[in-house]
């Protein structure tokens, strides 16, 4: 065991007055940790996130130690519920933020986390938080219903990588992707869109996408174009899928979701899918129709780790 998680190890143990959560794991590489976090083990995914958390076998990186944190607080891991509760109220690596921290030291106290319920008693009512910071990650709709081959799960792992970078709730991205292509790269419609957000040739213009059929950039240029819709109507779902299907044209023409039963299918088939009427927006994302070539270029994925 090395001296860092040495030292991490004793703080917990003083922290949580002899019972710290138990670390099943410690023996293994980084590597072997992550084959097993990437498969669904949520005590894997709990000492990936430490590990990223505190910067131990890897370069620190507090974003991507919630998303794991998230995928195990999902699972119900009251260690991950408590680390996220943690970093909120802290604001360790992450904005400070009570009502998130309440959300998740709530849920890890409930499963009997002596350390969340003490912690509790230091937060005033902060009542329930319209986000408690996991929007980044796909839910276990998709990983368990509806997203089940390697290929898509490949989808999933870039999407939710690039959704801070756009400020696009995973799961929204994840069900128009759904809906324009059923996650195939290769998709066609006859209009001539193309690719997993069916991009059609002005629109990848538009939002500087050079390679339509590249899944990365097609993505970014999909997302880009959600996220002007988001702000162009100001946070509302329905109108901004509705923009994306027909165009933002149509939708102020009718000022609403058009009466086509093309976009209306497609309107109701992602909410039914997303679950939300309403999307946080920035009003600056309209500002940013257009793409710069750094912005869209091929990056690597942050959630692999090599070996």
């Amino acid at each position: 065991m090395s001296l860092i998680r040495i030292v991490i190890c004793v703080a917990l143990l003083l922290t949580y007055g002899g019972q710290a959560p138990a670390r099943t794991y410690h023996h293994l590489s980084i590597v072997e940790l992550q084959s097993l976090a990437e498969r669904g083990d949520p005590a894997a995914q709990v000492e990936l996130g430490e590990a990223l958390e505190h910067g131990e076998g890897l370069p620190r990186d507090p974003m991507l130690a919630v998303n794991w944190y998230c995928r195990a607080a999902a699972s119900g891991s009251a260690d991950a519920q408590r680390n996220l509760g943690w970093m909120y109220f802290n604001g360790r690596g992450v904005p400070a933020d009570d009502g998130r921290a309440a959300y998740w030291l709530n849920k890890a106290a409930a499963s009997g986390d002596v350390f969340a319920k003490r912690q509790l008693t230091r937060l005033a009512n902060s009542g329930t938080p319209r986000e408690n910071g996991c929007e980044q990650v796909a839910s276990r709709f998709w990983l368990a219903k509806r997203c089940s081959h390697g290929s898509c799960r490949d989808i999933i792992i870039l999407v939710e990588s690039l959704s801070l970078e756009y400020g696009l709730d995973t799961n929204l991205v994840l069900s128009v992707i759904s809906a324009e292509s059923a996650f195939n790269s290769r998709a066609v419609s006859r209009k001539g869109a193309q690719g997993l957000m069916q991009l059609m040739p002005a629109t990848a213009r538009r939002f500087g996408v050079e390679n339509a059929w590249d899944p990365e950039q097609n993505i970014r240029g999909g997302m880009a174009y959600l996220r002007w819709l988001l702000g162009y109507f100001k946070g509302d779902v329905k109108r901004a899928l509705a923009g994306y299907n027909a165009g933002e044209h149509a939708v102020r023409r009718y000022g609403g979701v058009p009466p086509f039963p093309e976009t209306r299918a497609y309107v109701k088939r992602i909410i039914r899918d997303y679950g939300k009427n309403r999307h946080r927006y920035d009003k600056s994302w309209m500002s940013k129709s257009l793409l710069t070539q750094n912005a869209i270029k091929k990056r690597s994925v942050p959630f692999r780790v090599e070996g």
